[in-house]
């Protein structure tokens, strides 16, 4: 039973970490709707979930029953859920469905969560990359071609449809608790790789400092094009080793040297399409959201590695 006096907000990927820490923040102040295109996920009563593939019928059925005010879009399918083809039908095509059916069904604001790796690690770098910075990511490798079609297209509908009131957020590393990416993954390990001769700068927010960004993001309403990180950063060894792991170091030449060890180990050391994000820096700029919103992480990084320092005793 929905309350007329609330605004009305899906929220995607309710399966994540991340939306689970959001919705908590929003329940009880909005009539939440939840989705996510892999399970149907398990809520309070008053919270209705569906499991639906945005490019079916059904997903448009969600926006003629409730009426979305709001939308809140977590549901990017991350490089470790599908295959190539997999993402780019969840990331770009359903996005952009998304993006339609809130133009048809006139949603007044709609969050779309991005991340860093658009911008591409290259040692060109600046020290820190701002929202004008050009987007290398699919010029380095076609494993991220979907995650940079999913931030043209929402470019694209952020000028050209105003009324949509899009919000576009670039987090950096998201780590801690139930996060399951490939940093964190790496960072639970006992042993972790890092290429012999690089140990670039990288940043580092809770997942809990993110949620928080998000809802500050939703509620304060200013479309536009965000990064989302803290002031400061740290080297990915020193990070390693303030995790409470043992380096594993792995030859970075000839190139295929990461592939060709991974392979006699019997087990991954790095994502192929990432690896030149353990090789050069790709650090943000995250002063325009921190000014916009009046953010700042609660989290520091002793905070945050102290996480993954405690599940190795």
């Amino acid at each position: 039973m929905t309350d007329s006096s609330l605004k009305t907000v899906l929220i995607t990927g309710a399966a994540g970490a991340l939306a689970q820490q959001v919705i908590s923040r929003l329940h009880g102040r909005y009539n939440l709707i939840v989705c996510d295109s892999r399970r149907e996920v398990s809520m309070p009563e008053d919270i209705p979930s569906h499991r639906v593939d945005f490019n079916k019928r059904q997903f448009e059925d969600l926006f003629r029953e409730y009426a979305f005010d709001s939308i809140i879009h977590l549901g990017r399918i991350g490089s470790h859920e599908n295959n190539r083809e997999g993402r780019y039908a969840a990331n770009v095509l359903g996005s952009q469905r998304l993006l339609d059916l809130a133009r048809k069904y006139n949603v007044g604001q709609t969050l779309v969560m991005s991340t860093f790796f658009v911008y591409g690690a290259h040692p060109l770098n600046p020290a820190y990359l701002t929202e004008s910075s050009p987007l290398k990511a699919a010029g380095i490798t076609m494993d991220l071609v979907d995650s940079v079609e999913l931030e043209n297209l929402a470019t694209i509908y952020l000028w050209k449809y105003p009324e949509l009131n899009i919000t576009l957020l670039r987090p950096c590393n998201i780590v801690g608790p139930g996060v399951n990416n490939t940093l964190s993954q790496l960072l639970m390990q006992d042993r972790v790789p890092v290429l012999m001769g690089f140990s670039p700068m990288m940043q580092f927010i809770h997942l809990e400092d993110m949620a928080d960004a998000i809802v500050a993001a939703f509620e304060g309403n200013h479309p536009g094009i965000y990064n989302v990180a803290p002031d400061d950063c740290v080297p990915y060894k020193t990070a390693v080793e303030l995790c409470g792991c043992k380096t594993l170091p792995v030859p970075s030449l000839p190139a295929a040297a990461p592939r060709v060890l991974s392979r006699l180990l019997g087990k991954p050391l790095f994502p192929p399409h990432l690896i030149n994000y353990f090789k050069y820096a790709a650090t943000i700029d995250g002063s325009l959201f921190a000014s916009t919103f009046n953010f700042k992480p609660r989290y520091t990084l002793r905070d945050i590695f102290s996480h993954y320092r405690n599940l190795k005793q």
